[in-house]
């Protein structure tokens, strides 16, 4: 591969392994955390020799932070990898979180008909806390990126077509992890942040984003009190079905308006947009825009819905990165997939300034967030610098508030 790159139109390759979905995914926790420790090992030693073209990601198993920690403090901070991919779901037992007191009453939530398990997207409703590993992500200065199949659970679960359970699937968990970790606060908390989803495409992204600004406006702490049912004014209720009300439905029915006077009463936590900090829609943007990045096929068109200023709210660009599973069966040739990619272009779906962030700025700015000389020693390295650079300059001056002192 390393002697093929200039083939493939490639300069430098983050190498995410399909093996994630094994080794990070393995229930038994102590095969699942050697298999990791393994597999780390393995590729830090093999890859070392190509380091100004290619660099692997470790592989980081997320059944708790404590697990996590360990095996990002030993591969990083030991191994020298710059680049993590996390398993972005952990199937959970339902009737741990039962015994944990996490559903009231003790009662067991129903996720479906048979299944015995929940997707823990490690945000919202999480069985753990994982702010200890974002905070050592930031120290350590890496990303996390997720890798993680939608196979098996949900609707995909034909046990007979295979394309049926893999059409859509990366990013049905993509969706998932990134709902979970937005309305769960994690990037209001870890602004500096940046989450990876790969192989899921951006068009569901730009779908969320906009639910997101949609559910805000109608259902935020200001105007979910107008859905108050204690607003409701039962004279005129019982004025209306008196002059309107049939045979079927009028005043006198048994029990009619009492439904609308005798309510539960109301919950006692309103505010849902409280753990991620929405104040108001641009705090949305603000927060979803940076804070995400997503990996997309070369011959996705949908990765043009991204750059639509039009489309998306508050005419926002969300940010796709050119990926490709380059050595799956479903890519024929690679020397095609930076062609195909490119044909956005030529089939005037997104200009050549959208195509450079798609294969060039976007992955840069995803990588360099915490680490800056994540691409020192690389075959990019001045291009980056170059962009960086430019970026730095664009950016506004931020005042510090500080008035000088008096001599």
């Amino acid at each position: 591969l390393y002697e093929r790159l200039d083939d493939l139109g490639i300069d430098f390759a983050v190498l995410y392994g399909s093996r994630t979905h094994t080794t990070t995914a393995i229930k038994d926790d102590e095969v699942r955390r050697v298999a990791c420790r393994a597999l780390n090992a393995f590729n830090a030693e093999v890859y070392a020799p190509y380091a100004d073209r290619m660099t692997p990601a470790a592989h980081i198993p997320m059944h708790t932070p404590e697990e996590a920690i360990a095996e990002l403090e030993h591969a990083v901070g030991e191994l020298g990898f710059k680049a993590i991919m996390i398993n972005g779901l952990v199937h959970r037992p339902i009737g741990e979180l039962a015994l944990r007191g996490l559903t009231p009453k003790g009662q067991l939530p129903s996720w479906g008909s048979g299944s015995g398990e929940r997707i823990d997207c490690l945000g919202l409703d999480s069985a753990h806390d994982y702010d200890p590993f974002w905070r050592r992500c930031i120290e350590l200065r890496v990303v996390p990126a997720s890798h993680t199949p939608g196979m098996g659970w949900g609707s995909r679960r034909s046990p007979s077509n295979y394309m049926a359970n893999h059409i859509g699937s990366f990013g049905a968990s993509m969706e998932a992890q990134c709902r979970s970790l937005f309305m769960g606060g994690v990037t209001h908390r870890f602004p500096q942040l940046a989450f990876g989803l790969l192989e899921g495409g951006v068009s569901w992204a730009c779908q969320l984003y906009a639910d997101l600004v949609g559910h805000w406006e109608k259902r935020n702490n200001k105007t979910i009190s107008q859905l108050d049912p204690a607003r409701i004014d039962t004279a005129l209720v019982a004025k209306l079905f008196a002059e309107y009300g049939d045979a079927h439905f009028h005043a006198r029915v048994p029990g009619l308006l009492e439904a609308f006077t005798k309510l539960e009463p109301a919950p006692p936590f309103l505010d849902e947009w409280e753990p991620c900090g929405i104040r108001r829609e641009q705090d949305i943007r603000d927060q979803f825009v940076p804070g995400f990045f997503f990996g997309c096929e070369a011959d996705d068109p949908g990765v043009a819905l991204a750059f639509d200023t039009r489309l998306n709210p508050m005419g926002a660009k969300l940010n796709a990165m050119f990926s490709s599973d380059l050595g799956h069966w479903d890519v024929r040739d690679m020397t095609g997939i930076l062609g195909e990619a490119f044909e956005l272009v030529e089939h005037e779906l997104i200009d050549e300034r959208a195509f450079r962030d798609f294969v060039f700025a976007n992955p840069v700015r995803f990588y360099t967030r915490m680490n800056p000389d994540f691409f020192v020693g690389t075959r990019v390295e001045a291009d980056v610098a170059k962009l960086l650079g430019a970026e730095r300059r664009k950016a506004p001056k931020r005042r510090s508030g500080r008035r000088p002192r008096a001599r």
